[in-house]
């Protein structure tokens, strides 16, 4: 494993983490109980994973609890996340400082490295600043060590939060938005994250997009209608095959993982799966070298003046 500094918190961290929420949350999405989740952590502990992202919102933290027993607490860095607002009410500061005393109740331990904000909108953000000043007491009394602040990537493809929040300079620690088609990343966050030394998180650096060849056909198709993207890419059957070649990628889903793990600017690549078989590869991909520069320079050119593609799930999927 390859690990690395998590910006200015010092925290260190595996480049590559365990997103336990997404369309598997680990498997519970999927009838998995915890106990059979908290057997992907420890996977993931065998394989020298060391960070793990969680939150009150995807009822993973039990299993991840469980996942960590017995491994000493300096050993893994736990990062977790309560929304602010929901269905247009926004929770009052105590409201959150309670889930996060829930939170730790659930994973069993009487501190986390880093509590989210989690999924802020734009016009929350004031919000947000009024909740900060709360937890910044949680985190004197040493519940939590770091704050960070996660945007919504579906509503807000335009990073207009996390502009604020990294002007504000005021949260330590960032989740955000990055893929092979969803680059705008690159010029709007990473240059203030690493000026500021604010830690990065990366989500949807796979996601449908990669994983499922007929979402990403049937995008491909959309974009090229609109005019987006070259017309003979909606003609192929694999759109980006030409990632995959012997000194390229091993598959499209191993491109992508390499493509936002040596992104300059990325500290951590949150990966999400259920399926022991795609740990491995998983991780074995986020710790390759980076992809051909010629592979890199037709993926700029061909898509980062695309914003929004990728951060749903198919109209099939809830």
């Amino acid at each position: 494993m390859d690990y690395t500094s998590l910006g200015r918190t010092g925290l260190r961290v595996s480049v590559a983490g365990l997103g336990c929420g997404g369309s598997s949350r680990i498997g519970m999405a999927h009838g998995r109980s915890s106990a059979e989740a908290a057997k992907i952590v420890r996977q993931c502990l065998d394989l020298g994973v060391n960070f793990f992202d969680t939150a009150m919102q995807y009822g993973t933290e039990e299993a991840v609890g469980l996942g960590i027993e017995g491994v000493p607490r300096d050993e893994v860095v736990i990062s977790t996340k309560s929304q602010i607002a929901r269905d247009g009410r926004r929770f009052p500061p105590a409201e959150v400082l309670a889930n996060l005393d829930d939170s730790l109740r659930r994973l069993r331990l009487d501190h986390v490295d880093v509590f989210h904000l989690h999924g802020v909108r734009p016009e929350d953000y004031d919000h947000a600043l009024e909740v900060r000043e709360a937890l910044l007491k949680a985190r004197d009394a040493g519940k939590t060590r770091f704050l960070g602040i996660t945007e919504t990537g579906p509503h807000d493809p335009g990073h207009t939060m996390l502009r604020r929040a990294l002007d504000d300079d005021g949260f330590d620690v960032v989740m955000t938005a990055f893929h092979m088609m969803n680059q705008n990343t690159r010029e709007i966050v990473f240059p203030r994250t690493m000026e500021r030394g604010i830690g990065t998180l990366i989500m949807f650096a796979v996601r449908s997009i990669f994983s499922e060849p007929d979402f990403l056909r049937t995008t491909m198709r959309a974009l090229a209608e609109e005019g987006k993207v070259p017309a003979e890419l909606a003609r192929k059957d694999e759109p980006l095959d030409f990632l995959v070649h012997p000194s390229g990628a091993e598959s499209v889903v191993d491109a992508a993982y390499r493509y936002a793990r040596h992104e300059p600017g990325v500290d951590v690549v949150l990966f999400g799966t259920g399926n022991p078989a795609h740990v491995e590869s998983n991780v074995r991909s986020i710790l390759r070298p980076p992809l051909p520069e010629a592979d890199r320079r037709k993926l700029r050119e061909l898509f980062s003046h695309l914003e929004n593609v990728g951060l749903t799930l198919p109209k099939n999927r809830s």
